[in-house]
């Protein structure tokens, strides 16, 4: 998990043009609803682990938060 500003850089601008996963779409629509648990069992089934699930959930969350300031 290396977070060099060229790395976090060239994330942003290929999460900007490519958008989300379905999955993650669907993710979010559930935190809108505030279904939280649902999220993550529904990260924990795409993903593999609940840890990787919680930390997309997470990602996705912050997100959402952003979307909303702006």
């Amino acid at each position: 998990n290396n977070k060099s500003k060229h790395n976090v850089f060239v994330r942003d601008l290929v999460r900007e043009v490519v958008g989300f996963a379905p999955y993650e779409r669907r993710i979010m629509e559930l935190l809108k609803n505030s279904r939280d648990k649902r999220a993550r069992k529904l990260g924990k089934k795409r993903l593999g682990t609940l840890t990787r699930s919680k930390r997309k959930v997470d990602e996705l969350s912050n997100v959402l938060n952003a979307m909303r300031r702006h």
